[in-house]
């Protein structure tokens, strides 16, 4: 297989047994497969596309099925990807994506690779789990991005403007990951620090750096895997597992959107519901509205992924006492995500015994 390879449609079509949702597998091959991070797009804006990894050439590589026929394109042929750096153009014209040694720009009309930076020696993107996996934001106008960049001591958030390629470090912490612009203001930026100082915004040129929530120590809050809230200021957070919170930017204040153990839980568009996998139990996933009050869950479907990760299976943080040896392999995470027409949602499940990725109606059908 090579770039540019054009397969015909892996598509199967099923039913979950017990909410009858239909489910599109569009993946079907005995290698490992999975979409973007949870809440990096999918999908151009216009839904011509839906981009995932593949390993079925022996290598992680990105690919791209177009959705009008089914058919899956292999866009890279190359060994030195950051698999989870992926992150579509909300126009759908192009990619972006980093390697080991810089950032590139993939052009869809012709697959012709641009690289918009170069890394200085002794920085890479990347990193473990902990460290972000090497995702990458783009902003909603198309125009900037930002890659975390891993030092010998510490992080930097690097800004690129994708049309000039000049480029700056808006801010310098011990621990820079899973960056997102405000869909809505391509001057704001949230990530994760450290598990006991964790959700972190700037804006763009570096201004407003701050620290937005302060951790319950007491509590050993475990506050992960966060999104902004579209048409907000609020970030929305699990506190793990004790369910989900939103918390204003501004003031600090946060109040409890639902209690269950949502695991990646992600916003739709409209910024009126929500989506998340579950582990500890595993009660499949779920979708719940964002209001005044602490929302029940609704079961969309069994995602059936093996959730791998052993150090999830407690009530708090257990990073208070040092680090941990975790095997978390992200490909068995459902990492559940809404598509642009807040209908679609998206995600991964090695339930067939290699992570192959889904697509299944938010809407009852």
């Amino acid at each position: 297989m090579a770039k540019g390879d054009v397969l015909p449609s892996e598509a199967v079509h099923t039913r979950d047994p017990e909410t009858g949702v239909r489910l599109r597998q569009l993946t079907n091959h005995e290698s490992i497969h999975h979409h973007p991070f949870y809440y990096v797009p999918a999908y151009d804006d216009a839904m011509q596309w839906l981009f995932f990894v593949s390993h079925r050439t022996g290598t992680p590589q990105f690919f791209a099925e177009r959705r009008a026929t089914g058919e899956l394109i292999q866009l890279t042929d190359r060994a030195d990807i950051n698999e989870w750096s992926l992150h579509p153009a909300h126009d759908g014209r192009s990619l972006f994506f980093t390697t080991t040694t810089g950032g590139w720009r993939l052009e869809m009309s012709s697959l012709r690779e641009e690289q918009l930076i170069d890394f200085d020696r002794g920085s890479k993107a990347g990193g473990m789990v902990g460290a972000g996996m090497g995702t990458t934001t783009l902003s909603h106008d198309d125009c900037w991005w930002a890659i975390p960049i891993c030092r010998e001591h510490g992080a930097r958030l690097l800004v690129i403007n994708v049309n000039t390629r000049e480029s700056h470090v808006a801010c310098e912490n011990d621990v820079i990951g899973h960056p997102q612009f405000h869909p809505d203001d391509s001057n704001l930026i949230r990530y994760g620090g450290l598990f006991d100082r964790r959700i972190w915004v700037t804006d763009r040129d570096g201004s407003n750096h701050r620290l937005v929530y302060l951790r319950n120590e007491a509590k050993k809050e475990w506050i992960v895997h966060e999104c902004w809230r579209p048409r907000s200021r609020q970030i929305l957070t699990a506190n793990w597992p004790h369910g989900v919170m939103a918390v204003d930017i501004d003031s600090g204040q946060f109040r409890w959107v639902t209690r269950f153990n949502a695991w990646h839980p992600m916003v739709d568009p409209t910024g009126t519901r929500m989506v998340a996998d579950t582990k500890n139990p595993d009660i499949g996933l779920q979708l719940f509205d964002i209001a005044d009050s602490p929302s029940e869950p609704r079961l969309l479907c069994h995602s059936n992924a093996t959730s791998v990760g052993e150090h999830w299976n407690r009530d708090h943080c257990p990073y208070d006492r040092g680090p941990l040896e975790g095997h978390a392999p992200q490909p068995t995470h459902p990492h559940p995500s809404f598509a642009p027409d807040a209908r679609t949602i998206v995600f991964t499940s090695d339930r067939t015994g290699c992570a192959q990725v889904f697509e299944v109606s938010a809407e009852k059908t």
